[in-house]
């Protein structure tokens, strides 16, 4: 018996939406497709031939989404017409081998809370590590300001080639949304440092902002403090009072949240031309702190009981979230405030305590009264026993 092909199918599309046909031939086209939709995830390694066939089965669906992600598009364990439309493009007839580890370790690691912190420790490709997909993708996050962006790309496409000549590795450029598993940054600076100085101070010294209402204040890696500084002097177009705030160290950018709205310069310049609304990618509104974490090199909001990751280069939130807060550790159900130190701890707020949490472990490490336990933060004078601000 002649079986309908996925392209020859999906031609049809058309004559469905058009409502033209019966509905028992349209249904007798759906199943052909779902069909012609397993045979493909069958053929190319996404879903074990002895699995339950149903097109409501969880390992369909899971083998959907695994799908979906390798070839960067949005992950929703439905059959649309896109995942369609990219099963009909032309591959390699080999298997994306491994795929299952690759989605597993994909989601472990970005989505799976603390089941991933152990594995999110190590930032390198050591000697005996490799890739779990033969085809990777890369994005340019940002560009040179002295450089055409043509000859950037196509200097990093010409280099990206030289490895796929002498491996079995290809690269691809990913669209300007979605996933990527290369991000390629490009930071100003002649310190030449490493990304945790990206932003140290003229005199050389790391700097940390602290933001609270209307001002802002910098902190220097010695705790010296600074006055309070106002917000819109340094970024004008805030409002006059902001609740969360964060510096993300991907591209160096601001972002600044209060109500539904979110803020972006990049130094001092506005990099939309006007705040955009949060709720459109489904963040919270009125969030209690920002985060930028560097383990998932993500920013992370934080509502009440729950958190937030930020897909890259927008204001989406992450598959499978929000989580509760109880994948932090012992941290209160509740804070006012978060930020990352070079030590690898990340520093919570509430009130007037703190707790220090390992990146890594999870774990709270210590707690008490911040002003008068944190000498970095620059608000103790030891000789008035006082809190500066």
């Amino acid at each position: 018996m002649w079986r309908l092909g996925v392209a020859s199918v999906l031609g049809r599309l058309p004559l469905l939406l058009w409502g033209g046909l019966d509905v028992q031939h349209a249904q007798r086209v759906g199943q052909e497709l779902r069909r012609e939709a397993e045979l493909f995830l069958e053929k190319y390694g996404y879903l074990d031939d002895q699995v339950p066939k149903g097109p409501t089965s969880t390992r369909f669906r899971n083998a959907i989404r695994e799908f979906q992600w390798v070839s960067q598009l949005p992950i929703s364990g439905v059959l649309d017409s896109a995942t369609l439309r990219q099963m009909t493009q032309p591959r390699c007839g080999v298997a994306d081998t491994d795929s299952q580890v690759a989605w597993t370790q994909r989601v472990s690691a970005l989505f799976a809370g603390r089941r991933a912190k152990m594995r999110r420790k190590k930032r390198f490709a050591g000697q005996g590590n490799k890739w779990y997909k033969q085809h990777l993708s890369y994005r340019l996050v940002n560009w040179p300001q002295h450089l055409p962006e043509p000859a950037v790309r196509g200097a990093v496409r010409a280099a990206f080639q030289l490895w796929s000549n002498v491996s079995a590795l290809e690269f691809w450029e990913a669209p300007a949304t979605g996933p990527a598993d290369i991000r390629l940054t490009f930071f100003q600076g002649d310190h030449n440092d490493g990304l945790s100085n990206a932003f140290d101070g003229p005199d050389g010294q790391q700097q940390l902002y602290i933001f609270q209402g209307s001002h802002f204040w910098e902190v220097s890696a010695d705790g010296n403090v600074s006055e309070p500084l106002p917000l819109q002097e340094r970024w004008a177009g805030l409002p006059p009072h902001i609740e969360a705030a964060a510096v993300s160290l991907e591209d160096g950018d601001f972002y600044f949240f209060k109500g539904s709205r979110c803020w972006r310069f990049r130094g001092t310049k506005p990099v939309w031309g006007s705040p955009q609304l949060c709720r459109t990618g489904g963040l919270p509104r009125h969030p209690d702190a920002a985060l930028f974490f560097p383990p998932l090199s993500r920013l992370i909001l934080f509502k009440g009981p729950r958190y937030y990751v930020l897909a890259p280069g927008g204001l989406q939130v992450e598959p499978y979230y929000p989580r509760g807060l109880q994948d932090w550790g012992s941290v209160p159900k509740e804070v006012s405030g978060a930020l990352p130190r070079p030590n690898g701890s990340i520093i919570f707020f509430r009130d007037d305590r703190y707790w220090s949490l390992d990146q890594a472990k999870r774990q709270t490490t210590a707690s008490g009264r911040w002003a008068t336990e944190l000498p970095w933060m620059g608000c103790w004078h030891a000789n008035s026993g006082g809190a500066l601000f």
